[in-house]
């Protein structure tokens, strides 16, 4: 039987990041990966360029992204915040920069570049990576601890175990819930998991015929039964399916609850900063200054770039062929009106398989979140997406796996 200080089962961003932490404290350290390479999430995080942190700051309003989650985490990131992430990766010769939203990417705009500087940490502490070996089995032969792991048809032992595994967004890089079975086979309770952070499907046809105009600056409300719920103002992707992009994305957990409880529709507003009347104004000033050109020609100093033919079939009593001067006071009003409220019907969020972050696993009243510890397997440390902690996109979520992992790997 082969024996270590500390097991990591995971390669992913927590699980190097734990390996490369207890390697740099001295431990011996394995890590074993079911995929045929380690970082696979990473490497496609952020759509290739890995959106690493959020450079929020401020500590309290950091912390305030993470929701009910917030009262447990400050003892957390007092030990390694998003600002010792900077200074990590930087240590490790890869400097940061922040974009829109306070965003931060690698310098390089490169994902791989992370992996990469993942990579020399655990290379400078001696740390062992075994990839393409599944663990199959967690034996737990005295109550309250791991006793050895079965991997690959071989057993290996540590004083100290870290669960790496990630939830369940993105299965194709690995993350299929075993993590989840394996703790509740262990005694955690689970939480099941929802796709948090995911597209939204919508019925409408002109949805999806817009699929890949993206938009900059919209606002989107969205409705239960007829009655408004929230409304939020961001960047939006129409897809062959519906509508992604940063703004969905960190909508999606509101109106998964709100799917629940009723009928959702929501509206697009293309002119979030202007009221009904400064529009009219607009278009009205437009049509002044080209009363003799066919409607369709005038229509993109009125409509966003892409989205004419979608509404024009919105706007059926209204020709594109016709002079702009035989447009009616009605047909501007209803063009004014559609374009505060583009209509649509939500049908439901997309699968795991779309998803950037699922929430759900293990309650943190089970954890000491101070060390990382299971409360009920005293020699088991867990990390990352097995923790049930909503988050939003833009940093949040990795930010998540370096604290936890950074943690993790410390008390080992």
């Amino acid at each position: 039987m082969d024996k270590y200080d500390v097991i990591v089962i995971g390669g992913g961003a927590s699980g190097l990041m734990a390996a490369g932490r207890a390697g740099a404290l001295g431990k011996r350290v394995l890590v074993l990966e079911k995929n045929l390479n380690a970082g696979e999430k990473i490497r496609i995080s952020g759509g290739g360029r890995c959106n690493i942190t959020n450079a929020e700051e401020d500590t309290r309003t950091f912390l305030k992204h993470y929701k009910s989650a917030e009262q447990f985490l400050y003892s957390a990131f007092a030990q390694f915040s998003n600002k010792d992430t900077f200074t990590f990766f930087e240590g490790l010769g890869l400097p940061l920069v922040v974009e829109a939203r306070k965003r931060a990417f690698p310098y390089t705009q490169k994902s791989i570049d992370v992996f990469k500087a993942l990579e020399r940490y655990m290379k400078a502490g001696n740390v062992t990576i075994m990839t393409g070996t599944e663990v199959t089995r967690i034996e737990s032969k005295e109550p309250g601890l791991i006793t050895s792991i079965v991997a690959g048809g071989k057993t290996y032992a540590a004083k100290t175990y870290i669960l790496a595994t990630g939830g369940l967004s993105h299965p194709e890089t690995g993350s299929t819930g075993d993590g989840f079975k394996w703790l509740k086979d262990l005694g955690h309770t689970i939480k099941n998991p929802t796709p948090t952070i995911v597209p939204l499907a919508v019925r409408e046809s002109w949805v999806k015929n817009l699929s890949g105009v993206s938009l900059s600056f919209m606002k989107i409300s969205f409705y239960l039964d007829g009655k408004r719920k929230f409304s939020k103002t961001g960047k939006l992707l129409f897809t062959h399916f519906g509508l992604s992009g940063p703004l969905i994305l960190n909508s999606a957990g509101e109106v998964s609850d709100l799917l629940q409880a009723g009928k959702v529709t929501a509206t697009i507003d293309a002119y979030p900063d202007t009221d009904h009347g400064a529009l009219d104004d607009k278009i009205m000033a437009v049509f002044d200054a080209n009363k003799n050109k066919l409607l369709k020609n005038i229509f993109d100093d009125i409509v966003p770039h892409g989205m004419i033919d979608a509404v024009f079939s919105l706007l059926p009593h209204l020709d594109k062929e016709i002079k702009v001067h035989s447009v009616t006071k009605e047909q501007r009003k209803e063009l004014v009106n559609l374009l505060k409220a583009l209509p649509m019907t939500i049908t439901g969020l997309m699968g795991f398989d779309r998803a950037v972050v699922a929430d759900g696993g293990i309650p943190l009243t089970e954890m000491d979140m101070k060390t990382m510890r299971s409360k009920f397997i005293s020699n088991l440390f867990i990390t990352g997406d097995l923790l049930h902690i909503t988050r939003p996109s833009g940093g949040f979520s990795l930010q998540l796996c370096w604290t936890t992992g950074f943690i993790a790997g410390s008390n080992a």
